[in-house]
């Protein structure tokens, strides 16, 4: 059971040695906007009530959602639509979900660079590789980028990581609500998990150990809904703007809490703080429905338990099934549903 009195933790990544990180931490992930609300006021037992639409100014909260691009060893892999925070998370767990780091000691470096007026965007365009990039043009697109918040983070890793990646190259321009958008063949969408099922994993475990048996134990309802209740009162920017989904998990009684405009980001930055941490969970809560990418993912991490507040599709499932992952969705006031069978269900 968990302690309702755990503590909640919004990780910030480790500050890198690179000089250029001033001002990271002051990211906005919401800003301000003036709208308008139309609506009808509370009926009322009075039958001369006024039904007339009331107009009312008022200043939203918006989230932010940001180009951020992927570049590794020099080499522009993939553009993500994601909040700007966590972004060394994001960009690892990214990576490990791509399949193109297995460790968190092959990533040597990196660096986060916001691309915030022409001086910027000019500096990263002349040192960039990318044929897409035209001195003679870098106004003109800057005019054409102002309505977007651009970052750029640069990763060196391994040798061997950048064989993977001259080998698995893709051009991806991600949608926020879209884990697999860009990939052009079906064995990227749909991989052999095979060596990271659990089945596979405990059969390794047992062998070594000697064990005879093994079981993934399912966390118990009382369980969850306390974890959903601490997740609803720590998802600060979801509160504010309404508009973010957030990944979730507890280690030594400690809530972690990733929040991004897109759920497989949301994931992908909980993965990326797992591998940079050196730890394993036994659980994650996602906020959202539980989709095919949320799964892969959660499979190719090893993570035994994938939670949703809303519901699995039909794939999810029986991808889950045939790997030996724990899914349960539906995670309300007071219910859970579980999908997949488990010892102690």
């Amino acid at each position: 059971m968990i302690d309702n009195s755990t503590d909640t933790k919004r990780v910030a990544p480790e500050a890198p040695e690179a000089p250029d990180n001033d001002g990271l931490s002051e990211t906005p992930l919401s800003r301000s906007h003036l709208a308008q609300k139309h609506h009808y006021p509370s009926i009322s037992n009075n039958p001369n009530h006024d039904s007339r639409i009331q107009i009312e100014s008022q200043t939203t909260s918006l989230a932010v959602e940001a180009a951020v691009s992927i570049v590794i060893n020099g080499i522009h892999y993939a553009v993500l639509m994601a909040s700007p925070h966590q972004l060394e998370y994001l960009a690892v767990g990214f990576l490990f979900s791509e399949g193109l780091i297995q460790h968190s000691h092959e990533l040597l470096d990196w660096e986060v660079t916001h691309l915030a007026d022409l001086a910027s965007y000019q500096k990263f365009a002349q040192g960039s590789n990318d044929e897409g990039f035209d001195s003679a043009s870098v106004e003109q697109s800057l005019q054409q980028f102002q309505d977007y918040d651009i970052y750029v983070v640069e990763l060196v890793l391994s040798q061997r990581c950048h064989q993977r990646i001259q080998a698995q190259k893709r051009q991806l321009a991600g949608r926020t609500g879209c884990g697999m958008c860009g990939i052009t063949g079906l064995t990227q969408a749909l991989p052999d998990l095979s060596a990271y099922s659990q089945g596979y994993l405990k059969h390794e475990h047992n062998q070594q150990n000697n064990i005879d048996n093994s079981q993934t134990i399912a966390p118990s309802l009382d369980y969850l809904l306390a974890l959903r209740q601490q997740v609803d009162a720590a998802q600060h920017t979801h509160q504010l703007t309404g508009a973010v989904h957030a990944a979730a998990t507890i280690h030594n009684q400690q809530l972690y809490l990733f929040e991004d405009v897109g759920r497989h980001n949301a994931l992908d930055k909980l993965i990326g703080w797992q591998l940079r941490q050196k730890i394993d969970v036994s659980c994650v809560l996602m906020t959202s429905r539980l989709s095919i990418e949320l799964v892969q993912k959660s499979i190719r991490s090893q993570i035994p338990w994938l939670i949703g507040m809303s519901a699995p599709t039909s794939t999810a499932v029986r991808v889950a099934e045939r790997y030996g992952l724990g899914l349960a969705g539906f995670l309300r006031d007071n219910r859970v549903t579980y999908y997949t069978k488990q010892d102690n269900i």
